[in-house]
């Protein structure tokens, strides 16, 4: 006999999401009166507390950590039920790194909507850490990110691999015939910011085939970057898709070096305990992924 309501697994989802039965009772609609019995409704019913009470604060308990994904997925299932019922519209709500945002992933929205006309997407772009922190919240369906990924409660795959260039401003030293060694590692490099999924695999690149190198900026945008070299301020790493349309233009220029290619995986990651939704296995299927 089933003890518990998806009410009361709302209230509870909620307050792990927003930390507190205050913000969680404004989120589900409730006075804070109420969504206080329903957590402790449900707690009884489950025979043990689902949040240590630090002072004014509420962590969820070893239970309460291993029921979070769970309630979600039911709640996520109650909400399919309903939206088949009353619409037959994809729901997606995912996170992208800010490269597969920006250029990988409007062509295959536009085939998500084209397949499915009244589709909802939901798009969180951010960087790797961000993007992981959002999946492990559950907050997003799936998310596509450029860096690696060892978070435990998460499942990693390969989706994509990516090749990352090295580029100039035209008429740069680099740009002239093969870069040397010595001169990559004298230059003013621009790399993303701390927390990138490209920051992390060009400083993981550029200190196993070039060493130590200057960066003389952070910027948290590849599309900035690229602005920033083709004004003359330095070298950089990034996707070729991001410079594609400049290489093209000759607003910036490749530099050829004898150095090892580098290419990276780009990664799909889902919570472990969360089944996919239909809205991601409707997108997967058209991209081809599984």
């Amino acid at each position: 006999m089933i003890r518990y309501t998806l009410r009361e697994l709302e209230v509870f989802a909620a307050i792990a999401r927003l930390g507190s039965v205050s913000r969680a009772a404004e989120a589900v609609a409730m006075t804070q009166s109420a969504a206080s019995q329903a957590l402790a409704k449900l707690e009884r019913a489950l025979g043990q507390p689902l949040f240590d009470r630090c002072g004014r604060r509420l962590v969820l308990s070893a239970p309460g950590r291993q029921l979070w994904p769970r309630a979600q997925t039911l709640l996520d299932g109650a909400g399919q039920l309903q939206e088949a019922l009353t619409s037959p519209a994809v729901s997606l709500r995912m996170g992208a790194s800010t490269t597969i945002a920006g250029y990988l992933l409007p062509p295959l929205l536009a085939a998500l909507r084209a397949a499915h006309p009244e589709a909802r997407v939901q798009l969180l772009t951010g960087n790797t850490a961000e993007i992981i922190a959002a999946v492990v919240a559950l907050e997003l369906d799936f998310g596509l990110i450029e860096g690696a990924c060892h978070h435990p409660d998460l499942e990693v795959s390969d989706w994509r691999e990516d090749e990352l260039i090295v580029i100039a401003p035209p008429g740069h030293p680099a740009a002239q015939g093969r870069a040397r060694r010595a001169l990559l590692a004298g230059a003013p490099w621009l790399l993303r910011e701390p927390g990138s999924g490209t920051r992390e695999e060009v400083e993981r690149w550029l200190r196993a085939h070039v060493g130590a190198v200057r960066v003389d900026m952070e910027l948290g945008n590849s599309e900035a970057i690229r602005r920033v070299v083709a004004a003359g301020l330095g070298l950089s790493c990034l996707s070729r898709h991001v410079v594609a349309e400049a290489l093209a233009a000759g607003s910036v220029a490749q530099v050829r070096t004898d150095l090892p290619a580098l290419s990276r995986p780009l990664r799909l990651i889902r919570h472990r305990d969360r089944a996919p939704t239909p809205g991601m296995q409707a997108f997967l299927a058209l991209d081809g992924g599984g």
